[in-house]
């Protein structure tokens, strides 16, 4: 527990103490990099504390233009696993309830953070314009495709949202392959472990070439390949199907 203390207070120090000033900077200048960088920076230390090494592969995958990163989700640490180590500013469709969050919601939103309601359809409808305008802007966006985090670790279907996103939108998906964080921070518990994560940045499949009609298609595609990057242990147990047909996700 005095790992999870220490990084829970190193968070706070840094979102009620430093971050402030950055957001400050940001507004002046209207240039968010500078804050966005010191959050990451944050972010890396947090991990340090908590005792997480991270062994990443495949960061020349990653295209220069806009992209749609689709990782797997197993644990609420899979962001902080890969996203403070990409060398270029990401946006990232999160859950509403982070914006709740004094000081962060405000560096969230200039970072173009993107919040989403999954029960309100207005709210979803809402998110993913703001994901096509962060697309437009020439920044990665990563999409946790399952919609949710996965109980068991295993790979769930995904949902449709990132793969329409992506075809419409006309911008290579890239999968991404996290293993190793549900045992760092396992479901319902606080306690942060100490560790090693693995993630893979497979190569990008070019979302431009596939129409609407054949989305499932290209959903299989991502998923066959952000499961190739997984252990045993977080393979799905049977095929899975093509894409889920909740809006948004």
């Amino acid at each position: 527990m005095i790992r999870t203390a220490l990084a829970v207070l190193y968070m706070a120090v840094a979102i009620l103490l430093v971050l402030p000033w950055f957001i400050l900077w940001s507004v002046i200048t209207g240039n968010p990099e500078s804050m966005y960088q010191a959050g990451m920076t944050a972010c890396r230390g947090v991990c340090r504390i908590a005792g997480m090494k991270v062994r990443i592969e495949g960061l020349e995958n990653i295209p220069a233009g806009a992209c749609i990163l689709v990782p797997n989700h197993t644990s609420n640490l899979d962001p902080l696993a890969f996203m403070p180590r990409i060398p270029r500013r990401v946006s990232v469709l999160i859950k509403q309830e982070l914006f709740r969050i004094p000081v962060l919601s405000v560096g969230m939103r200039l970072a173009k953070f993107v919040p989403i309601r999954r029960q309100d359809r207005d709210s979803t409808t809402a998110s993913i314009e703001a994901c096509r305008e962060v697309l437009r802007e020439g920044l990665p966006l990563v999409m946790f495709a399952e919609g949710t985090r996965s109980r068991d670790g295993r790979l769930r279907p995904f949902k449709k949202g990132a793969f329409v996103l992506g075809i419409e939108a006309g911008v290579p998906i890239v999968p991404v392959s996290v293993a190793g964080t549900q045992a760092l921070l396992m479901p319902g518990e606080s306690r942060l472990r100490p560790g090693t994560v693995t993630v893979r940045i497979g190569p990008p499949v070019d979302a431009a070439k596939y129409t609407l009609d054949r989305r499932q298609e290209l959903t299989a595609q991502v998923q066959s390949l952000v499961a190739a990057g997984l252990p045993p242990s977080q393979q799905p147990l049977a095929k899975m199907p093509g894409a889920q047909e909740d809006p948004g996700e």
